[in-house]
């Protein structure tokens, strides 16, 4: 198997993204890392480290589509580039089972849309990134942003891509949430009115309902459905809500005096486990649902650590049958 990765995305490109990649391949043999970038930077940069000679390719890809370009244009232009020269050898070599990136989250959807096949039945892929839970679980969130307007259509594919994707993560018969502004049926507007009863009538999907915003990491659900507008908003407010907490902790600690200093010292351990439990980066990235190879969309910030995860999931989604799964769970509502 082999897994492309963007050499020259996201913010701390090359170093963090090869080191991060070198670190993957020595923990799992499993695969073949293909990096896609300029090869003469790339190579000097991988010489840094020790790691299976065969089992990191390069491929020369000397543009970089920016985020401040636009995504359409840059795609179509800069056929060089490692997200357009990546996702070409997805499309035309079987041995490739994976791409992932933290490059411009625009070019990645966009060159993933006009340049991969879909699932037969899709309509439209979804951005899924999996959240920590309070209570120690995990939670699905279906789209996160490659999709801001939708149909009620869209939202019940979003569903059961979702539901595949919790069963490859050890989740046998998910709960699925609709995100709403509100627990009871007839709340949402149009778009959420019009896709609750089709939920609801899904016999393939443990549909429990409505749930709100704040309920997203609660842990009563498994799967949470939305427009990528809404989870976007969704996923940001979650993000900076978990990062102003700890700010708002920090600034009180500094001017808490000695009695405060002591205190954290004691309660260090414990605020770096839940900063890494609450930290969905270091799980890896959002994955794109709906496609016949996987996308892997890591943070433009990511770090070496956050780059392996990603790699790693990839890999192990390729394992699980991701998009089997999906193909199965579009055949079997054909059917119906």
């Amino acid at each position: 198997m082999k897994i492309a990765i963007d050499a020259f995305g996201g913010d701390h490109a090359p170093t963090e993204i090869i080191k991060g990649v070198v670190d993957a391949v020595n923990a799992e043999p499993g695969f073949t890392a293909v990096l896609f970038g300029a090869e003469e930077t790339v190579r000097a940069e991988l010489s840094r480290y020790a790691y299976p000679a065969d089992r990191i390719e390069v491929v020369d890809a000397p543009e970089v589509i920016g985020n401040d370009e636009s995504p359409t244009e840059g795609v179509r232009k800069k056929k060089n580039s490692s997200i357009v020269k990546a996702f070409h050898a997805l499309n035309t070599d079987d041995a490739y089972g994976a791409f992932v990136s933290a490059g411009s989250t625009g070019a990645v959807l966009t060159g993933a849309v006009l340049l991969l096949k879909r699932i037969r039945g899709i309509n439209r892929p979804a951005l899924a990134p999996v959240l920590p839970t309070v209570n120690g679980g995990q939670v699905v969130l279906v789209d996160c942003g490659a999709n801001a307007d939708c149909k009620p259509l869209n939202l019940v594919q979003f569903a059961r891509m979702g539901k595949a994707y919790a069963n490859t993560l050890g989740i046998s018969d998910p709960k699925i949430g609709l995100l709403s502004n509100g627990t009871e049926d007839k709340k949402g507007n149009e778009l959420n009115k019009e896709t609750f009863p089709l939920l609801k009538e899904d016999a393939s999907l443990n549909f429990v309902g409505n749930i709100e915003g704040r309920d997203i990491l609660g842990g009563a659900v498994d799967v949470v459905v939305t427009d990528g507008f809404s989870g976007n908003v969704a996923l940001k407010s979650c993000e900076g809500t978990a990062l102003t907490m700890f700010e708002v902790i920090k600034q009180n600690i500094l001017g808490g005096g000695l009695r405060a200093k002591i205190g954290y010292l004691l309660l260090k351990p414990a605020f770096r486990r839940v900063k890494n439990v609450m930290d969905y980066n270091n799980k890896g990235g959002a994955v794109l649902l709906g496609l016949q190879k996987i996308v892997v969309k890591s943070h433009g910030s990511s770090k070496a650590k956050s780059i392996t995860a990603s790699v790693l999931q990839a890999y192990n989604l390729c394992r699980a049958g991701i998009v089997d799964a999906i193909a199965g769970a579009m055949v079997t509502a054909s059917e119906e």
